[in-house]
Order: structure tokens, then C-alpha cells, then sequence
């Protein structure tokens, strides 16, 4: 069933046109991928499908009774709750239909008239109904359940939101829609910010989701996951595809080529037309002139096919080495790096000469600070970092704190390479998409996207051959990835690279470093390999090389001792959801029978089951609090 169409959008600011011709549907349950370049208008077509925007003309339509839900950039919170209550308050007819039922309890165990009596149980018996059809007694549970999932910690449920983070707003704000669960969501970035098993959380609750969902992310490896069809935001029109984002870039692919071809084939009918029609006036006769008029009026009729492009219009981005490097390029040693307190210790790896390695973890744990180290930005406190021989380092910082804000493009990279000719500059320029005035821009007023291709053009004239890149993929659109993967796979040096994009991951590594601030756990493959072994005991996975055989049988052993207490923490989980679930059928029951005559008539009967009941609902908040425990440990 159709739950929301679009028919005819358009939309410009001024003489430019973002929208002009958007038509497409959703069907109920829907997953589906938005995709197109940054500027596209992908965040425009979002505010108009939510209402925050009036298209210039076309219309939306919305099946009766459908609701949809947007995650904003613009965060509203009321910022004197707490997380917890800012959480909940998505559920506050609910709460209120529980207060209520709450008082009705009281009332019902004191009042001694009887039609009064009768009449507060009505109303107890229809708030009930109601309660238990919004699945009222597992509002709780859930809140928590998500809020968890999204990498809110439980010391935080407290903590009032005033003091949050920007990043731990956006996980509220996120949280707050999953738990209203509107027929329809529009995610724009959704995994902005998260870390992986976040990023795994949203992933399995957005499939098991009922409703439709349609998601603006340059995340392909979440949009293979989630979505089952894609739309390509390209020209102001919606192109679409029947599968996931690898089924698009394939059939897309095929779609200019069979377009390529249709192109040249009408070239060549509009050539041997133009022929004849030429032929035919040549010969200067009526008759002649008059089948010149004809084929006038069949190349007239033709609709023209506009010429494909087969290659977007990306970054013409290619790494050079200029020296080889030694085989030996990196070797860290019991590394530790203090601040305040403690961020990491004991860190062994080595790097070696063409390894492609990627280095994966929580935010928090340092990984960013390690690399600095090793760039000789940051200090440490105890170990060594060696770097090999002939080594020339190309670091992208994922800050940009490399770029000065008071220049302007064209005065960021000649400053920093003066023998280049201004021909040399511009050219360069052109090819990361600097065109005209741009390169008169001042770096300060540059899109995300913008610093970043500067940022890579300047590594690029460098020549390193050894690429440390911090998040590179972060806010290039998806076709400047794409190329920043090609130069990356023809690269003949050594790359060392942070990222959370797990297509990228999965494309370019060949070794993952798992680092979570106390060691490295090393997977000999790419991010599918790594999430295979990650729970195996295969010898594959090494634990911080540089360590003695007893301690790695040692790490090994606390690992598996680790793996046997989550086992039975999973199956003690179970048992008290079983219990959960006992306890709230029987709190069903008890409610029913307060709604029975041989119960309310009889006073006694009445305080004995209301006793009952408020014994049941203690355990059963007793069982959810150890229900949380259960899960933080896990």
C-alpha cells in the first residue's frame, strides 16, 4: 500500500533550481536509500516532505492517519529534564494514563458508595484498555533499551540535558524518534557521530522496524544493510532503483551505458537525416525540396536524448610516492599517553612497507591522540614510536586544523608549494573542483566537503609515502569516496587510516587494529573478516604483538573467561524476561479481577488485590532494574 507520494515537486532559490520535476512513492514498511551530491537538494526535499517547507509547486500526498517523523539537524529539547525524562516524555499520554489508572486504584479501595463505586471502575476498565493496548507497562524497558543501544551510558540517564554533548543531543534527539515510531521516518546522516556498534544497533532495530523509512547518508554500508531500494537525487529529478546501494551503482552504471548507446544511435539517425535533407536541397527541384521540407520535419519531431556522462564529476585525485620507504615504517612499543587521567597504555603494533591498515574503536579511547603521537604533534609518557626509514608522512587531520582560516584556496596551496606556476595551481585546483572565483575564496567560508578536497589536494602534491588519514570520507559526498577509493587502491605506499565508514573499510584495508585504549587486537582482513573473527579463536587474531607467548596464552584466557560470563549473563537475561513477562500477564489478571462484581462489591476483597498488585509492580520495577544491569554488563 501506498503511504506517501510525491507528484511534480519543485522548488528554486532564486534562478537556482534544486527541485524541479520530483515524483516517487513509498510503500508501507519501506526502507529506502536517498542518495545524490552534496548541494543535490536531498535535505530540501526532506523539510518539504515534513512540512517545514512549501514546495513551489506539485503536491504531497499522505494515507489517512500517517504520521511522519524527521531527525533534525535543529535539536529542541526541554533542557531542565534529564536525558531520562526528556527520553520518556515522547510517551506522555501514556505516563498520564498511568498516573491516572494510579489515583483510580486509591479511589476504587476507599469508596464505599456504590454507584460511585461502579463508576470509577468504568473509567478504571477503559483507561486499562487503553493502556494495555500502547503496551504501557514496557514503556520503561524500552526507553532504556534504546537509549542503551544508542550509546547513552545509564550514569547519564540522570544527567540533565543542559550538560550534554552535541553529540550526545543528537543520540537523544535520535532516540526520541525511534521511540515514537511514526509510520514514516526521514533520517538525514543518522549515523553521523556513532560509533560502530551504535551504528549496528540502529542498523537491526530500522530493519525490524514496521514503518517506512527513507535515509539521506553517505554510510553506504549502512544503506546496503537497511534499504532495499534507492533513490538518486540527480538533475532536480528522482531516478530509482530497485535494491540496496551496491544493486544502485551497478544498475546505474548499466543505465548510462544502455543510455550512452540510445544517444549514439540518435546521432546517427540526426546525421543520416541532416545527409539527406542536405541531398535533397542540393538538387534544387520542386520535388526535391519538398522531401528536404519532410525530413525537415521528421529530425524536428525528434525528442533529443542528452549526451550521458559517464564519469561524474569528481575529484581528480592520485597519489604519488615520491621515495620508497623502508620495509619497517612504524613500530609502537608499550605506549602511554596521560592527560588528566590515563587514556591509554601498553599499545604494541608495527606497520610494514605497502600494508593497508585500518584502526577501529570507540570515540574516546585516543585513537586520533595516536596519531598525532606518531606525526610528532602530542607527546607521550612512557614507550617508544619509531618511524622507518625514508619516511615522508602525508597526515589528514580530520579537524582540518592544518588549513589557515585567513587564506584563501589558492593562497593555501601556493604558500605551501611556491615553485608551482599559477597554470600548475589552477589546474590542480580544477581538478578538486575549484573553478573560477573559488579559488578567491577564503578558506574560512568553505563547506566541510570543500576543506576536505583542499586538504587532500595538499597531501597529494606532497608525494608521501605514507598516508595517516583521520576520518577521511567525513563529509565527502559519495562520489568524491569513491574516488578517494580509487586513488587509494592504485596508492604504492603504506596507509594507516581511522575510520567508522564501513564500505571504505571493507574496500581499501587489509588488517584491522581493534583499539579500545588498553590494547590492539589485530584481524588479518578487511571489516567483513574482521566482524566474522571478531568472537573466534582462530589464530588469525593477534593480541599486541611484541608480548610473550605467556601473555598472550594469558589475554587469551581472560578473553575466554570474558566470553563465559557474557554467556551467562545472556542466559540469565533470558530468565528474567521470562519473569518479566509472568509477572505482567499476572498484573493483567489482578487488574481484570478489580474489574469484576465480586470483587469491587466486596471492600476487603478490593484492598487484598490492590495489595497484590502493588507487590507485583515492585517486582516487576526490580526485575527491570537487574534487566539494565544485565545489559550494561553484557
Amino acid at each position: 500500500m501506498v503511504i506517501l507520494e510525491a507528484q511534480n515537486i519543485s522548488k528554486s532559490y532564486g534562478v537556482d533550481v534544486i527541485l524541479k520535476d520530483v515524483n516517487f512513492k513509498i510503500e508501507d514498511n519501506e526502507k529506502v536509500g536517498l542518495v545524490g551530491k552534496n548541494g543535490a537538494g536531498k535535505t530540501t526535499l526532506f523539510k518539504i516532505l515534513s512540512k517545514q517547507l512549501e514546495p513551489d509547486s506539485g503536491s504531497i500526498f499522505i494515507s489517512s492517519g500517517k504520521t511522519i517523523g524527521l531527525l533534525s539537524q535543529i535539536i529542541d529539547f526541554d533542557e531542565e529534564n534529564t536525558v531520562f525524562e526528556e527520553a520518556i516524555s515522547v510517551f506522555n499520554n501514556i505516563k498520564s494514563i498511568e498516573k491516572r489508572l494510579r489515583e483510580l486504584e486509591v479511589l476504587i479501595s476507599k469508596e464505599t458508595d456504590s454507584l460511585k463505586h461502579n463508576m470509577l471502575l468504568e473509567e478504571y476498565g477503559t483507561l486499562m484498555e487503553s493502556f494495555e493496548g500502547l503496551n504501557g507497562y514496557a514503556i520503561d524497558s524500552e526507553v532504556k533499551k534504546v537509549l542503551t543501544g544508542l550509546g547513552i551510558k545509564q550514569e547519564d540517564f540522570n544527567k540533565k540535558v543542559v550538560y550534554l554533548s552535541g553529540g550526545q543531543k543528537t543520540r537523544l534527539s535520535l532516540a526520541k524518534l525511534l521511540l515514537k515510531k511514526p509510520d514514516i521516518m526521514l533520517l538525514d546522516e543518522p549515523t553521523n557521530h556513532l560509533d560502530l556498534d551504535v551504528i549496528s544497533f540502529l542498523e537491526n532495530f530500522l530493519k525490524e522496524f514496521k514503518g517506512s523509512c527513507i535515509i539521506i547518508s553517505h554510510d553506504r554500508y549502512f544503506l546496503d544493510v537497511v534499504t532495499s531500494k534507492t533513490f538518486e537525487l540527480i538533475d532536480g529529478i528522482i531516478e530509482e532503483y530497485n535494491g540496496n546501494y551496491t544493486f544502485f551503482i551497478n544498475e546505474r552504471q548499466k543505465r548510462l551505458e544502455e543510455k550512452l548507446k540510445d544517444y549514439e544511435l540518435q546521432q546517427k539517425e540526426i546525421r543520416r537525416l541532416e545527409e539527406m535533407i542536405e541531398r535533397f536541397r542540393s538538387f534544387n527541384r520542386e520535388k526535391s525540396i519538398k522531401q528536404a521540407e519532410s525530413k525537415e520535419k521528421m529530425l524536428n519531431k525528434i525528442e533529443r536524448i542528452e549526451k550521458p556522462n559517464l564519469k561524474e564529476k569528481s575529484i581528480g585525485l592520485k597519489f604519488e610516492v615520491k621515495v620508497q620507504s623502508g620495509f619497517d615504517v612504524l613500530t609502537v612499543e608499550n605506549l602511554k599517553k596521560s592527560y588528566d587521567k590515563v587514556l591509554f597504555e601498553n599499545i604494541y603494533f608495527s606497520i610494514k612497507r605497502k600494508e593497508r591498515v585500518a584502526l577501529i574503536g570507540p570515540n574516546g579511547k585516543g585513537k586520533t591522540t595516536l596519531f598525532k603521537i606518531i606525526c610528532g604533534l602530542e607527546d607521550y609518557d612512557m614507550g617508544f614510536v619509531k618511524l622507518g626509514k625514508n619516511l615522508h608522512i602525508g597526515y589528514y587531520d580530520q579537524e582540518q586544523n592544518n588549513l589557515s582560516l585567513e587564506k584563501t584556496v589558492i593562497e593555501e596551496v601556493w604558500d605551501e608549494y611556491p615553485d608551482l606556476t599559477t597554470t600548475q595551481i589552477r589546474n590542480y585546483l580544477a581538478a578538486f573542483l575549484f573553478t573560477g572565483d573559488d579559488v578567491f575564496k577564503p578558506v574560512s567560508s568553505l563547506s566541510g566537503g570543500e576543506r576536505a578536497r583542499l586538504s587532500l589536494l595538499k597531501i597529494m602534491l606532497k608525494r608521501p609515502n605514507f598516508l595517516l588519514l583521520d576520518e577521511p570520507t567525513n563529509h565527502l559526498d559519495i562520489f568524491s569516496r569513491e574516488a578517494l577509493e580509487r586513488a587509494l587502491l592504485e596508492y604504492d605506499g603504506t596507509i594507516f587510516a581511522i575510520s567508522h565508514d564501513r564500505y571504505f573499510l571493507n574496500k581499501i584495508f587489509e588488517k584491522i587494529l581493534e583499539f579500545d585504549g588498553q590494547s590492539i587486537c589485530e584481524y588479518l582482513g578487511n571489516f567483513d573478516y574482521y566482524l566474522q573473527k571478531k568472537n573466534s579463536k582462530d589464530e588469525d587474531i593477534i593480541f599486541t604483538q611484541g608480548k610473550t607467548k605467556t601473555q598472550i596464552r594469558e589475554e587469551r584466557k581472560k578473553l575466554n573467561e570474558i566470553k563465559r560470563q557474557k554467556k551467562a549473563f545472556e542466559e540469565e537475561l533470558k530468565t528474567i524476561e521470562s519473569k518479566i513477562e509472568e509477572i505482567e500477564n499476572h498484573i493483567s489478571s489482578l487488574e481484570e479481577m478489580l474489574c469484576k462484581e465480586e470483587i469491587y462489591s466486596n471492600s476487603e476483597k478490593v484492598i487484598e488485590v490492590t495489595k497484590e498488585l502493588s507487590r507485583s509492580k515492585n517486582t516487576l520495577n526490580e526485575l527491570y532494574n537487574k534487566w539494565e544491569e544485565l545489559i550494561n554488563q553484557i
